[in-house]
């Protein structure tokens, strides 16, 4: 699954969510590890399509700034061929993306919201807004 960038929420207090943006330090896309399938729903007699995004423990970066006990799976591009490859299970792939390539930034809340579908989402936001906790 390609992606630029993924969003999380740290917890600020019981009520409160700051959400972040977290991309690769250079800003190039990337891939998630994922898995999909088409089956048969035998209740609805429907043929579902379904696919799913793998995660992982978090790395320093998430863990540092309290964002996620948890981040998705990253894949290196030297890693793309082996992950579609069905005859090697690539399990030694499902671990956490290296901290130090990647960054992290505070966005806006609207992110919060599916009906948000704006690329401004992913900008930063400022101190002087005062949006940061």
């Amino acid at each position: 699954m390609p992606a630029d960038a993924f969003y999380e929420w740290r917890a600020l207090d019981a009520k409160n969510k700051q959400p972040y943006a977290i991309a690769l330090a250079d800003l190039k896309t990337f891939a998630f590890a994922g898995l999909w399938d088409r089956w048969h729903n035998k209740a609805t007699g429907e043929t579902v399509e379904s696919y799913t995004i793998l995660t992982t423990d978090p790395n320093e970066l998430m863990t540092r700034e309290r964002i996620h006990d948890r981040m998705p799976v990253i894949l290196s591009p030297a890693d793309y061929g082996r992950w579609v490859d069905p005859a090697r299970p690539p399990i030694d792939l499902l671990r956490p993306f290296p901290a130090e390539k990647m960054t992290c930034w505070q966005v806006g809340k609207d992110v919060g919201n599916v009906r948000n579908d704006r690329p401004d989402l992913i900008d930063p936001v400022t101190r002087e807004l005062g949006l940061f906790a």
